[in-house]
C-alpha cells in the first residue's frame, strides 16, 4: 500500500503539473502563439485536471483516518 508520504508527493506532482500546464497555455494565449498550441495546453488541463481529481479523491477515500 502507499505510504502518506507517497501519497503527499504524488498529489504536490500532480497539482503542479496542472498548474504548469495552466501557465504555459494562458502565456502562450496572450504572446500570440498559435490557437492551436493553446488549444492543446487548455485540453492536456482539463485532462491533467481529471486525473489530479480522482487521484485526490480516491487518496481521501482510502486514507481517511
Amino acid at each position: 500500500m502507499l505510504s502518506g508520504t507517497l501519497v503527499k508527493i504524488i498529489s504536490i506532482v500532480l497539482l503542479l503539473s496542472v498548474g504548469i500546464v495552466l501557465v504555459l497555455g494562458i502565456a502562450n494565449l496572450f504572446k500570440g502563439g498559435s490557437n492551436k498550441t493553446s488549444n492543446k495546453l487548455m485540453q492536456l488541463r482539463v485532462i491533467l485536471q481529471f486525473i489530479a481529481i480522482i487521484a485526490l479523491v480516491a487518496f481521501a477515500y482510502f486514507f481517511k483516518n
